[in-house]
């Protein structure tokens, strides 16, 4: 395997000048890199990273930590994620764990051991115990949510203002019977996106039925579970804001399955705005996340804090908006469907 040594014997030029012209580290003549270029191009030199790793202490990698497997939501940030990823010149390498703490743990050393230059970590799930050991060495950006509390900066979306924009949407449409499905309340973009829901009901001036709130999971069965809950309560909502487009998904599928129609029996919004939500029957309603900016977002906060371990640790808020297609009926006009 050809070294720069040997590019330094055969282009008659020092080693630091090889060195130099490779990792384009300081000016050298158009001449000179040229003969350089040639060598290298003859004798196929491929720099080793594993070699500049260790001198300038840097892989150029980044580990990706993700706890929820079965969302989309998480599959199109991760996607974000890598594209940025790529822009910077950076490798990623991605670890799920399902939602197994032991998993988690086990992935988790294994990118440290892959030395890795930052972790962003993205939590789908809520079930892990909070007591689960982490020891983390290495700089950390924060997508969504995680379980447990950790020096790092973090990236959030304004969850109350995308559950009152759910909301609002439901009642700007005539219903004042809203049901919720929720996640696990223990995360707390769940309780956020509730108490956006309870906002745009207390400013409407609409009462709160305790027993359409239901608590479940961001997932199809948890969506699935939810519905039934939800209609099998003595009087049925005439519309539901459904916390995740998974969690509606689960919803059309209950609400299919029992004979209703959406929206002419129950009106549905969703949250994410994923890729799917649009070729539902008919297309869902939701809000939207801004998914390629949260990944953009990561990778440039993680990269500044790589270079700038010593800075104050940031917070940084993403705002939801509003995605209309045809899941809502307006009540007051019993032709109209938004």
């Amino acid at each position: 395997m050809a070294t720069m040594k040997d590019i330094a014997r055969l282009a008659k030029v020092s080693t630091s000048t090889v060195s130099h012209v490779i990792n384009g580290s300081r000016f050298v003549s158009d001449e000179i890199r040229e003969k350089v270029m040639n060598v290298v191009t003859e004798l196929n030199y491929t720099p080793s990273a594993v070699a500049r790793s260790l001198k300038v202490r840097e892989t150029k990698t980044i580990g990706l930590l993700v706890t929820a497997t079965n969302n989309p939501f998480f599959a199109e940030v991760m996607a974000g994620v890598e594209q940025y990823c790529q822009q910077h010149q950076y490798n990623l390498i991605i670890a799920t764990t399902g939602g197994d703490a032991g998993r988690l743990q086990q992935n988790l050393r294994t990118l440290l051991h892959k030395q890795v230059d930052g972790l962003l970590l993205m939590c789908g799930d809520s079930r892990f115990n909070a007591d689960t050991e982490l020891t983390i060495s290495v700089p950390l950006v924060i997508m969504d949510w995680w379980f447990k509390e950790l020096n790092a900066d973090k990236i959030l979306e304004n969850s109350i203002l995308g559950g009152y924009l759910a909301t609002k949407t439901l009642i700007e449409a005539g219903h004042k019977d809203i049901g919720i499905i929720t996640g696990n309340l223990k995360k707390s973009v769940a309780k956020n996106r509730l108490e956006g829901y309870k906002k745009a009901l207390s400013e409407a001036e609409i009462p709160l039925n305790d027993d359409w709130i239901i608590e479940s999971h961001f997932d199809f069965e948890g969506g699935s579970i939810g519905m039934q809950k939800l209609l099998a309560t003595t009087k049925r909502p005439t519309s539901v804001f459904c916390c995740s487009d998974t969690i509606a998904m689960g919803a059309y599928h209950i609400i299919q399955q029992q004979g209703l129609n959406i929206p002419q029996d129950i009106s549905v919004i969703g949250y994410d705005d994923i890729e799917l939500s649009q070729y539902l029957f008919p297309p869902l309603s939701t809000i939207s996340q801004p998914k390629a900016e949260l990944g953009k977002l990561a990778v440039e906060l993680l990269l500044q804090r790589i270079k700038n371990p010593k800075e104050p640790y940031q917070t940084l808020t993403l705002s939801p908006t509003l995605q209309l297609r045809k899941s809502i009926k307006k009540i007051n006009d019993q032709s109209k469907i938004i």
